[in-house]
């Protein structure tokens, strides 16, 4: 399980957003600790909320999100109306050194990077089942770049602790 915060740096959204998700029914905690009110969701979740996100990427409001994941659009339609989008983004990126961590998982992504969630939610599964926590945001390392986006080869790093 993880806590809100852990769960929310793994989806790479806000504590903020994810209450409200759990306020309208959207997104619910796989529980909640009845004296302290703190939320906890499951690695298996990473998925719904990734569908979330992607819906909300597309245009639509959180009222039709609920309506299409009720009605449970496959993967392969979802991956159809994400196409459908092509927005031309511009892809900038800085040089920045990170501080040294004690511990870290880490695992090796084959591929384009807009491919990588489900390799760093199989990160997140092996964390929490083998019972660390995640102690900071996961880094990325490229290790192999070719003009192929699919030959690309990327190392996930997420530092950890133990529980």
């Amino acid at each position: 399980m993880f806590s809100i915060g852990e769960f929310a740096r793994h989806g790479r959204v806000s504590v903020r957003m994810l209450r409200h998700y759990d306020a309208i029914g959207l997104l619910r905690p796989a529980s909640v600790d009845p004296a302290t009110g703190y939320r906890f969701y499951q690695a298996g979740q990473l998925a719904e909320l990734n569908r979330v996100i992607a819906l909300k990427d597309l245009g639509f409001t959180l009222g039709q999100v609920q309506a299409i994941l009720a009605e449970q659009v496959s993967a392969a339609e979802l991956r159809g109306m994400l196409k459908l989008r092509q927005p031309g983004a511009e892809y900038g990126f800085r040089v920045v050194d990170l501080p040294e961590v004690d511990s870290a998982a880490a695992i090796i992504h084959h591929g384009s990077m807009d491919d990588v969630l489900a390799t760093g939610q199989a990160l997140a599964r092996w964390i929490d089942a083998s019972g660390y926590r995640t102690a900071g945001y996961v880094r990325e390392v490229t290790l192999e770049h070719h003009e192929d986006r699919d030959q690309w080869v990327t190392e996930l790093q997420q530092p950890i602790d133990s529980e």
